[in-house]
């Protein structure tokens, strides 16, 4: 497997792109079977403390969950019940928006009169074509899309299989949560910034992004639920290690395009609600954005700020 492809995989998944499942994707994954019932998550959360009753919460979101991962921590539920508004990468109105499915489309339809199989290497084309034929994939319909398209509409559906939805996402979750208890709610991006994450990619990301996708779907998506089962933990270290460091070393541009470039433009407006009487507020990100020296929390530190992790369950709680 070449480098880009091990790290493209978890990172588009965790990293924390708030899309919805493209309609052909969900409907091409069979019923989940029940998960059996696992010990209560405990996702990473830190507390940020700014001046005065300043003070905020970084929860770090799989997108893509089960119900048996509910209900969470005693720790999210007490961070949730300390604030008034709740953040998010898109806001609940544009993930509501039908302007967010018009555009994903509208990037991703080619408009030069060529097919998806130019883009594509031979092995990869051919492992396409029995993917396709094996799981009710629409090919003949592809064949007018992006790669970055078809790859993450592989993807979304192989992760459906294991019985994750994105319904039951940690952002949607809190959405309803914060629309039942009348909290404020925000986002830090639109759906411009979002889709521009995938579109931008360059042709050989592209590429890889759809051989990566069928190469997961052919070992029982082994990564996905590897990185399942850490979020639930709140395992820092593997989630770390298995999203971000290659990718970082070798492909800088692409790391900071999809990660760094982002955690930037969001600290200035995470920086707001930490003035002198705002009050609490929680921001549920993709779990990627809180971690490493170019993470949100490292980053929010650097400015001033006491940050601290909150996880009463673990032995050794780490900063």
């Amino acid at each position: 497997m070449h480098m880009l492809s091990r790290c493209l995989f978890p990172l588009l998944i965790a990293a924390g792109l708030s899309f919805g499942m493209p309609a052909h994707a969900r409907d091409a994954a069979p019923a989940a079977k029940p998960a059996a019932k696992a010990a209560t998550p405990v996702p990473l959360l830190w507390k940020v403390t700014g001046p005065g009753d300043s003070r905020m919460y970084l929860l770090g979101s799989f997108h893509l969950l089960r119900a048996a991962d509910y209900p969470l921590s005693a720790d999210v539920d007490r961070a949730f019940a300390d604030t008034q508004r709740v953040v998010f990468e898109l806001s609940p109105q544009d993930m509501e928006s039908p302007q967010l499915a018009q555009k994903m489309v509208q990037a991703a339809v080619r408009t030069d009169g060529s097919e998806l199989k130019r883009d594509l290497d031979a092995p990869t084309w051919t492992r396409l074509q029995a993917y396709a034929r094996d799981n009710n994939l629409p090919l003949a319909q592809l064949q007018g899309m992006k790669p970055w398209f078809v790859g993450l509409s592989i993807t979304l559906s192989q992760f459906t299989k294991m019985g994750l939805d994105p319904k039951l996402g940690l952002d949607r979750h809190f959405m309803t949560l914060a629309a039942a208890s009348g909290k404020s709610t925000g986002g830090l991006e639109d759906i411009d910034t979002q889709i521009a994450v995938l579109s931008g990619m360059s042709a050989q990301e592209q590429q890889q992004m759809v051989a990566e996708a069928l190469e997961q779907a052919d070992k029982g998506d082994e990564d996905g639920r590897k990185l399942h089962d850490a979020w639930r933990r709140g395992d820092d270290k593997l989630l770390w290690n298995s999203m971000a460091v290659q990718l970082r070393s070798q492909y800088p541009q692409l790391y900071k395009r999809i990660n760094t470039d982002r955690n930037d433009a969001w600290v200035p407006k995470l920086q707001q609600h930490l003035q002198a009487g705002q009050g609490g507020t929680l921001v549920v990100v993709g779990t990627l954005h809180l971690l490493g020296n170019d993470g949100v929390v490292e980053k929010l530190r650097a400015k001033g700020y006491t940050v601290e992790r909150i996880c009463t369950g673990c032995a050794k709680p780490k900063r």
